[in-house]
């Protein structure tokens, strides 16, 4: 059984016993989150399309960590006028590991 969520903005495909890092959610490490914005749920032969969701599906998750990513730079010049700025940027995120998913 799997399922299709969106969550941050991003969709991302799961099953029961997977880790993903997505973008950062309220809570503290072990907390349970219930992500119930599921899109697609296929259990064997049987597959259920949300339009745009589907109803009464949801995915139990546990919070294993909350971080930050390595950091990437930012980078502006424009040539012979003396301008460049230089910015890092490191995103928050928010680790899982899903629980279970249910119908």
């Amino acid at each position: 059984m799997y399922a299709i969520i969106r969550t941050g903005g991003k969709q991302y495909q799961v099953e029961a016993g997977d880790r993903l890092r997505v973008e950062k959610l309220e809570g503290e490490v072990g907390a349970t989150v219930e992500l119930e914005e599921v899109l697609l749920l296929v259990d064997g032969e049987s597959v259920q399309i949300g339009r745009p969701l589907v109803e009464g599906a949801k995915v139990t998750a546990t919070i294993i960590e909350q971080g930050r990513q390595k950091k990437i730079i930012v980078f502006k010049k424009k040539r012979r006028k003396g301008y460049q700025v230089k910015k890092g940027h490191r995103q928050f995120y928010t680790a899982l590991n899903i629980e279970t998913i249910s119908a």
